[in-house]
């Protein structure tokens, strides 16, 4: 069972930058892919990074791609999102997921089995 806890959010301006962090426990990390998810009220998660377990191969969303960086660290249990060039349209609840590294990375909801509680990102314009 893997535990996922993710810090970071907040309030910024449009323009800002915010770093989220999510700290893993409870399983082998660099087994695990990982990935950022984000949700609004009244919408379906959208997918927005992901980076594979052993690997620097990451995806990114065309929505955040060039303003948005995954990364991890499998010693420290924790991957990040930095978030630069920060929208208004890039407000939501932003979850950390995880799933078994199986060669693939994967860009559904349906297959992260690990999910964290999700930290609030609000962007004024």
């Amino acid at each position: 069972q893997v535990q996922l806890v993710e810090s970071g959010g907040g309030l910024v301006q449009a323009g800002g930058s915010l770093r989220l962090s999510c700290a893993a426990s409870g399983g082998a990390f660099s087994t695990y892919a990982m990935a950022w998810f984000r949700q609004v009220p009244g919408k379906e998660r959208e997918f927005v990074a992901c980076i594979s377990g052993f690997g620097p191969i990451t995806r990114y969303a065309d929505s955040v791609k060039g303003r948005f960086t995954i990364s991890r660290d499998n010693a420290k249990n924790t991957v990040w999102l930095q978030m630069n060039s920060l929208k208004p349209e890039d407000t939501a609840v932003y979850y950390c997921a995880a799933r078994s590294w199986d060669g693939l990375l994967s860009q559904k909801a349906v297959e992260f089995r690990y999910w964290g509680q999700g930290t609030q990102v609000t962007v004024s314009s």
